[in-house]
C-alpha cells in the first residue's frame, strides 16, 4: 500500500534493475540481478541511509531513482508522481526536483571551468534567477556550503577532495531540489574532513528541509547522519528501520557484520 503524498517524498514499490550476463546458452540469457524487488520510502525532510557492501546494488538503485538507469520493473514515485512514465520535457522538468552527489567529485567537475562556471551553469540553463543575478547566487551557494567568496575563481586541481565536495554539493543545491542523493559522498575523503562534509549535508537538511537518500558502505557514517536506514545485501533490503533502533538491536547476520566492521570489532 503506498503511502500518503504527505508522509513519503519517495516509494519505490518492486524495484527491479536486471542487467545481462554472459553469452545465451540454448536460447536462454543469463542475468545479474542488482537491484531484487526493493520497496522503499523517504519521507519528506529525512536523510534515509542506505547502506552495504561493494557490489549489493545500492548505487544502482540510487541512479534508478534519478533515471540514470532504467529499473527492468517496479514503479517509482517521486510526489506522487510515476516516474518511470515520464519523457522528454515532463522528466527533465522533474529532473530540477532532484539531484545526485557522486564519490568522486573530481570525475564531476570539469576540469577546464571556474567553479563560479560550474556553478552558474545549472542556474543559467534551467533560468534559475536572472542573469544579472546570477554571480549573487553563486556567492550564495558558496556560502551554504562554507566556501569563500575567493573559490569562484579557482579551477577544480587548485582545490582538495573536501573542497570540491563541497562545489558538488553547491552545484546540485543551484536548482534547488526537494531531493538529493549523495552516493558514497564522503567514502573517499580523510576521517576529519569526512566529518566536516557531512556537517555540509546536515546543516543543508536543518536550513532548507531537503530529503536526502544517503548511499554508504560505512554504518558508522550512517549513525552519525542518516535519521532511518536500510541495509540492502544482493539486491534486497534485509532490514529497515529508525537508525538507532536498527544500530542497537541488528538482527540479520549480514547487518552484525557490517556493524562489527564500522566499530573495529573482529
Amino acid at each position: 500500500m503506498m503511502s500518503s503524498r504527505s508522509d513519503a517524498l519517495l516509494e519505490l514499490r518492486g524495484l527491479k534493475i536486471y542487467f545481462p550476463f554472459g553469452h545465451r546458452w540454448f536460447g536462454r540469457r543469463e542475468w545479474v540481478r542488482a537491484v531484487d524487488g526493493v520497496d522503499l520510502e523517504v519521507r519528506r525532510g529525512e536523510i534515509f541511509g542506505l547502506v552495504g557492501e561493494s557490489g549489493s546494488g545500492k548505487t544502482t538503485l540510487g541512479r534508478a531513482v534519478l533515471r540514470l538507469v532504467e529499473p527492468t520493473a517496479g514503479a517509482v514515485r517521486f510526489d506522487g508522481i510515476d516516474v518511470l512514465a515520464l519523457r522528454g520535457r515532463e522528466l527533465r522538468r522533474m529532473r530540477r526536483r532532484f539531484q545526485i552527489v557522486f564519490q568522486d567529485p573530481y570525475r564531476s567537475l570539469s576540469p577546464r571551468m571556474q567553479i563560479k562556471s560550474l556553478i552558474a551553469e545549472p542556474l543559467r540553463l534551467h533560468r534559475i534567477v536572472p542573469e544579472g543575478e546570477v554571480e549573487k547566487r553563486v556567492l550564495e551557494l558558496l556560502g551554504l556550503v562554507g566556501l569563500e567568496p575567493y573559490f569562484m575563481y579557482r579551477y577544480p586541481h587548485e582545490m582538495s577532495g573536501g573542497q570540491r565536495q563541497r562545489v558538488a554539493i553547491a552545484r546540485a543545491m543551484a536548482l534547488e531540489p526537494d531531493f538529493l542523493v549523495a552516493d558514497e559522498p564522503v567514502s573517499a575523503l580523510d576521517v576529519s574532513v569526512q566529518a566536516q562534509i557531512l556537517n555540509v549535508l546536515l546543516d543543508l537538511q536543518r536550513r532548507v528541509g531537503i530529503a536526502m537518500l544517503f548511499i554508504t558502505h560505512d554504518l558508522a557514517v550512517v549513525e552519525r547522519i542518516a535519521d532511518r536506514v536500510a541495509v540492502m545485501y544482493q539486491g534486497k533490503i534485509v532490514e529497515t528501520g529508525e537508525t538507532e533502533r536498527v544500530l542497537d538491536h541488528a538482527e540479520p547476520p549480514y547487518t552484525r557484520r557490517l556493524l562489527a566492521a564500522a566499530r573495529g570489532v573482529t
